[in-house]
């Protein structure tokens, strides 16, 4: 298990942007309102709307709000990763993902953070899916989510009911037993993928109740091309984590059988 960070104060939101003028501005003040120590990361991809240009502007008013410009549009995966190791280099011991669209809600994040507290967590998601937790996303996109919840439980053993929700926060201490230079998933797998490293590397993983409205402006980045990457991963995920339970429970078994052998000689 990684050693855990023992201050949960110096806290770093990433947010991804490409093409989120109509939101920014609103996200990251209510952000700023709801949690004011936390500090704010806009991470655009050369966004063509200008957000970047609303970014600089907000980070030349604000001190706890940055601004990394990136190249041009690859993803949201990769711009979470480039978040992480900014704020990892930059010491802080919280870092949290939280979308520009206003589909997460700034004013969630306290109780995320408050329960990574109280139950000594190196990660929380915030979930729709478990008691409390609602959405108002399309009758089509709530059973897509629903029904790949159920697979990635089904095909990969991951204990959460929200495992492809993107509102998390992981402690920096978890984040760097994970290597990250290793993550190559994108889209929406990400959050599976980095739930599943969190498990994998002993780190323990709780979920919060969340409200998840859709977008209110702008296109949604999810695409069949997204969807599919989900199912070829997930897939495989699963196959490899149920050939080493095989594997360990025929290696107990032959264990046992050479302990009771020994003492029937």
């Amino acid at each position: 298990m990684a050693q855990r960070t023992q201050s949960l104060d110096h806290v770093l939101v990433v947010t991804p942007t490409y093409n989120e003028a109509d939101n920014i501005e609103s996200i990251i003040g209510r952000l700023r309102a709801a949690c004011p120590h936390a500090y704010s990361l806009i991470a655009d991809d050369a966004s063509p709307d200008g957000t970047g240009a609303i970014a600089d502007r907000m980070a030349a008013q604000d001190d706890h709000i940055f601004v990394m410009h990136r190249a041009g549009k690859a993803g949201l995966a990769a711009a979470y990763l480039a978040g992480f190791d900014w704020g990892l280099e930059r010491g802080f011991d919280v870092l949290v993902e939280m979308d520009a669209d206003g589909s997460h809600q700034p004013e969630l994040l306290p109780s995320m953070l408050q329960a990574m507290r109280d139950h000594d967590l190196d990660m929380v998601k915030g979930s729709r899916w478990m008691r409390g937790g609602s959405t108002d996303q399309t009758k089509s996109r709530e059973m897509l989510s629903r029904l790949a919840n159920i697979w990635i439980q089904v095909a990969m053993d991951i204990p959460v009911r929200d495992a492809t929700g993107g509102f998390n926060a992981f402690r920096a201490s978890i984040l760097r037993e994970i290597n990250l230079d290793d993550v190559a998933s994108v889209g929406y797998t990400f959050q599976v993928d980095m739930t599943r490293r969190v498990i994998d590397a002993g780190g323990t993983v709780g979920e919060v109740p969340i409200y998840f409205p859709d977008r209110e402006f702008g296109e949604s980045k999810m695409s069949g091309s997204i969807i599919k990457e989900a199912l070829i991963r997930t897939g495989k995920w699963g196959v490899q984590k149920r050939t080493a339970q095989v594997k360990e429970l025929g290696r107990k078994a032959a264990a046992n059988f050479q302990k009771f052998d020994s003492r029937g000689e």
